[in-house]
């Protein structure tokens, strides 16, 4: 099962979601990362071997994060007028269409409705 590692943009509620579904997760919140810069936050998910679920579109950038070199990132990108409920039960719903395969070095955007994956090998 995945594991992940939550970014402060997120509803503090997501992990909570997400560990109810049974996988495991770290809230950066709880491990001295609040505030910290995107290279700290993106090595501290890959020394946890987690998939890293933000909402900061700065992680979508390949160049700075190269696909192939992480567990996953999934950037959510949702409404600011969207409920923590509903874009956790999206979140949820998205990944019980998921694979590990489609986490593992892969670039994930979460939409309402709508997943993109950008692979290391398409």
């Amino acid at each position: 099962m995945p594991r992940f590692v939550v970014d402060e943009d997120m509803p503090r509620s997501t992990g909570v979601a997400l560990v109810k579904e049974g996988y495991e997760v770290k809230d950066i919140r709880d491990h001295g990362y609040r505030g910290a810069d995107d290279r700290e936050i993106y090595d501290f998910a890959r020394k946890e071997e987690a998939i890293l679920l933000t909402g900061d579109l700065g992680f979508s950038n390949i160049l700075k994060f190269p696909l192939g070199e992480h567990f996953g990132i999934v950037v959510a990108r949702f409404p600011n007028e969207m409920s923590p409920h509903n874009i956790n039960e999206e979140i949820v719903r998205s990944f019980k269409d998921l694979v590990e395969n489609d986490f593992r070095g892969n670039l994930i955007i979460l939409e309402p409705g709508r997943i993109r994956i950008r692979r290391t090998n398409p």
